[in-house]
């Protein structure tokens, strides 16, 4: 009887200790499928080749997450130009974005080695290089706050001007574009002694229509999606460099992610950047075609735009480079020397493909 009148009292002190363990073991539940929202920007237009294969990535990945990882993606520069926008990551306003070279060297400069102007004759060079170098690459990314996802580019860039350009002389003539504070871009126009017009990329569109520049540069892809070809009608038929890309995250935000979503996130990313570079080299060969179909017109270079010259250009934009420090001597040494091993290992292999 005692006993029985005790049990009554003894569940009422018992009460709040299990409403507390069920607040805990509910509370730990929610940590676990706790939401995490990638918020993520490009330059990329909407519609574009790039924004649509991001959007695939996103969802391949929040089906695989079970929702656990969603992005929230912002084209067309929305979130500002590519220093501003690596700004706001730091402020953890953002947490990733695909990033061409210039945004890039704010990350891991020596990377830019491979814009070097006129320095790879095709994209099996490229795809080479590349290679030997993507350890250090990723490396150097996460020794500066990133986690490098994917790599990608924007691909090889022409001049696109609204009067013809076959010559350095035409060159000096023309009002360029340079996209504001990029280093690599100065080094190349003080190496080909022009003298280009600073801009963000962001009012490259509306100097065209004013008349404040009437040259641009940019791959094929990138001249439509900019719909920057509306405002010129002639393409120089020599590429001044291959265009680099890359999506990235920030390292904070990648640690605290649970690990199994950081696999996830890596693992697709890796693989969304192989998509892109396909992608992006089909579409720019295919974006060549339609801008000549569209009636702009190839221009010949002559003599002065030929190997020699653009060669020595490209000697002295490094030669700046590695003063100014931006891309170390030995890392210009290291590539140059892979190139021509590469090239050295072609040439041998022809004789024999004849046969």
């Amino acid at each position: 009887m005692v006993l029985k009148n005790r049990l009554p009292r003894l569940l009422r002190r018992l009460l709040p200790v299990l409403l507390l363990g069920s607040v805990a073991l509910t509370g730990t539940a929610t940590q676990a499928e706790k939401i995490h929202v990638l918020k993520f920007a490009t330059l990329a237009p909407a519609g574009t080749t790039w924004v649509r294969l991001l959007h695939d990535w996103a969802d391949k990945v929040r089906k695989e997450t079970n929702g656990r990882l969603i992005f929230k993606i912002y084209p067309g520069g929305v979130q500002g130009d590519e220093p501003e926008v690596l700004k706001k990551i730091r402020f953890g306003q953002l947490q990733g974005g695909a990033f061409t070279g210039y945004g890039i060297g704010q990350i891991y400069s020596p990377v830019r080695v491979l814009e070097l102007p006129f320095l790879f004759n095709d994209t099996e060079e490229i795809d080479h290089v590349r290679k030997r170098f993507m350890p250090e690459i990723e490396q150097g990314y996460r020794d500066n706050g990133y986690e490098l996802l994917g790599w990608m580019e924007v691909g090889f860039i022409y001049f696109f001007s609204k009067t013809p350009i076959d010559s350095l002389d035409d060159l000096k003539e023309r009002r360029i574009w340079n996209w504001q504070g990029d280093p690599l871009g100065q080094a190349f126009f003080e190496a080909s002694g022009l003298s280009p017009v600073p801009l963000s990329i962001i009012d490259v569109y509306t100097s065209l229509s004013t008349g404040l520049i009437d040259t641009v540069y940019a791959p094929p892809l990138g001249a439509i999606a900019m719909q920057w070809f509306t405002k010129t009608q002639y393409i120089t038929n020599i590429p001044m460099a291959n265009g680099i890309g890359s999506l990235i995250v920030s390292r904070r935000f990648f640690q605290n992610l649970p690990q199994d979503l950081q696999k996830i996130l890596k693992r697709s990313g890796a693989a969304t950047g192989e998509i892109l570079v396909a992608a992006t080299r089909k579409d720019n060969i295919d974006s060549l075609k339609t801008l000549q179909d569209r009636g702009m017109i190839m221009v010949e270079a002559t003599d002065s735009l030929e190997t020699e010259a653009l060669q020595d250009i490209r000697i002295r934009a490094g030669k700046s480079l590695m003063e100014n420090g931006y891309i170390p001597e030995t890392t210009i040494n290291r590539v140059n020397q892979w190139l021509q091993d590469f090239r050295n290992e072609k040439a041998a292999e022809a004789p024999n493909a004849a046969e």
